[in-house]
């Protein structure tokens, strides 16, 4: 079967085995509405995922499993332990080399905790880190994406002590670049217009609040725009997202975690994708973590799951289509 016509494989990680990664999993394979879209190949523990469906009364058959190489682990719902976050670590390393060698078209993530891959010997702050050091890929971005919202991050996972020197010129201009590309690449927005948030309250309130934005955003912008991109800002990020100018962009650049994503969840929670652009592979995540505190209960809601998978294929299929539009 051609490239064009055969359905993306996406292989999608259990996460941590003690959070309700496996639950909504299941609850998707259940469903079946992914299998129409795409071949799904579940990477992690067997053990957790059989734990789970008779937990749970999920009953799922014929899953294709990858399995990793451990011994059988029984899983504690809610408990934050060394070994969950060893073999969440080991799937996500075995879901990488898959997607690297061509086994899988994609990969989707399920959440682990950076507490328990710390205790496992893992130092890296999260998936994101971790995927780009193992693609090799110095120039990469968070972005969370949903249907009518895109948001990259300038710093991802940092302490807000250390943000203001994360914010330099440098960083900004590799921000856009990242981001011009992927909206090229992944999106297929040839003429993106995107909005660029300030690092201080009131973007800086003509320097009063700070002289980022007119020594080091400005300029990075208005370059940006000589190059025919449309780039507007800096904005103050209260405003912007207060007033709905958010509406009327492609992407929005901010400069920290919670700045992007506290909107971003506001407006999208259970229906937004954590996707990091600038890779050689695809990788997307739900947009929560592993809910320890409902872990097991089977309330998790599998939506954010959905939206990941859908945005996988939909990115794979965008890469193709320019993959093969370049060729001929």
């Amino acid at each position: 079967m051609s490239e064009s016509l055969r359905k993306p494989r996406i292989a999608i990680t259990m996460g941590d085995p003690n959070g309700v990664g496996p639950e909504v999993l299941l609850k998707i394979l259940k469903d079946g509405q992914a299998q129409q879209l795409c071949s799904i190949e579940v990477v992690g523990q067997p053990s957790v995922l059989d734990y789970y469906r008779d937990q749970l009364n999920l009953a799922v058959k014929n899953v294709q499993i990858t399995p990793i190489e451990v011994s059988d682990f029984h899983p504690h719902p809610g408990r934050i332990g060394r070994e969950a976050g060893d073999i969440a670590m080991k799937s996500v390393a075995l879901a990488v080399d898959m997607c690297l060698d061509g086994r899988a078209d994609a990969m989707v993530t399920c959440p682990i905790s950076k507490e328990a891959i710390s205790l496992a010997g893992h130092h890296f702050p999260g998936h994101t880190e971790y995927i780009a050091d193992r693609t090799k890929s110095e120039h990469y971005q968070m972005m969370m994406v949903s249907d009518h919202l895109r948001v990259g991050l300038v710093s991802g996972h940092v302490p807000l002590n250390r943000v203001g020197e994360e914010v330099t010129r440098e960083a900004i201009r590799e921000a856009l670049d990242i981001m011009v590309a992927s909206l090229h690449r992944d999106f297929g927005l040839q003429s993106p217009h995107i909005a660029v948030l300030g690092l201080n309250p009131h973007a800086g309130d003509g320097g009063v609040l700070g002289r980022e934005e007119a020594d080091v955003l400005l300029p990075e912008i208005l370059q940006f725009r000589k190059k025919g991109i449309r780039v507007e800002g800096p904005f103050p990020a209260d405003g912007f997202f207060g007033s709905g100018n958010w509406k009327s962009v492609d992407a929005i650049l901010a400069m920290y975690h919670d700045q992007g994503l506290i909107p971003f969840k506001t407006l999208s929670f259970g229906q937004g994708v954590n996707f990091t652009a600038g890779l050689s592979i695809v990788r997307t995540s739900p947009d929560h973590g592993t809910a320890f505190d409902i872990a097991g209960a089977g309330r998790a809601n599998p939506d954010s799951l959905m939206a990941a998978i859908q945005a996988a294929v939909s990115i794979h299929q965008t890469r193709t289509r320019s993959t093969v539009h370049e060729v001929s």
